[in-house]
């Protein structure tokens, strides 16, 4: 019998949190979900600590939107879910998404919650779903999920080293919109909290400014990093 869900985390360079990550989602699991875990090429302990929790873990090329769509080769599911692996799904992630496409949605995603000390995380994060709401583009940390058969129609993930979701986003898109989730997935703030909040914002946003201009994602990569 195939499971009916099938999760896909990209990993690199988890050893830290990989664990906590992947026991969130043996609930899951036991109810039927498949787990691939893909490493982009570790050079840490994340591969040995991942692999006694997940149903595969595979090696990839380096790259989210590369190592996704190896994940994704390799889920037996109809249904696709793409989670980061610095975020939670909520406890019923699948009954959600279950419930989200008996409805007729497509595709979708949660809202998120960013989990840092600094207060504008949360300002952030209402932008960041309110944002998706009204342009039917979703983020990676928003946890996106798919039927496979229209994942497979729109070419899967683009092989580009930033704003593969955003990409991906304007694909479903075309063939609807998202089901957005008002339950929410929690991700880390330590890429806020690292570069300083306002400056993450500022950069982002131009970021996205200069890809809906169309500057290849390779540039833009060069910039954020």
């Amino acid at each position: 019998m195939k499971p009916a869900l099938g999760i896909v985390v990209p990993v690199l360079d988890e050893a830290a949190g990989i664990v906590a990550t992947l026991q969130a989602l043996a609930p899951l699991r036991a109810r039927g979900a498949e787990l691939i875990v893909v490493d982009g090429g570790s050079r840490d302990a994340t591969v040995e600590r991942a692999r006694p929790l997940a149903d595969q873990l595979l090696a990839a090329p380096r790259g989210r939107a590369r190592q996704m769509n190896a994940g994704a080769a390799a889920v037996r599911a109809e249904v696709l879910l793409f989670l980061h692996a610095d975020t939670r799904l909520p406890p019923d992630a699948d009954a959600l998404i279950a419930r989200a496409l008996r409805a007729g949605a497509d595709w979708g995603r949660f809202d998120v919650r960013i989990d840092g000390r600094p207060w504008m995380l949360a300002v952030v994060a209402a932008l960041m779903n309110r944002r998706s709401r009204w342009t039917g583009i979703a983020t990676g940390d928003q946890a996106i999920f798919v039927r496979r058969a229209v994942f497979d129609q729109v070419g899967a993930y683009p092989d580009q080293p930033l704003m593969e979701d955003i990409e991906l986003s304007r694909r479903l898109r075309a063939i609807g919109r998202p089901a957005c989730l008002r339950a929410r997935v929690t991700t880390s703030g330590r890429r806020w909290e690292t570069r300083g909040v306002w400056r993450t914002i500022v950069l982002m946003w131009r970021l996205r400014w200069r890809y809906w201009r169309g500057e290849s994602a390779e540039a833009l990569a060069q910039a954020y990093r």
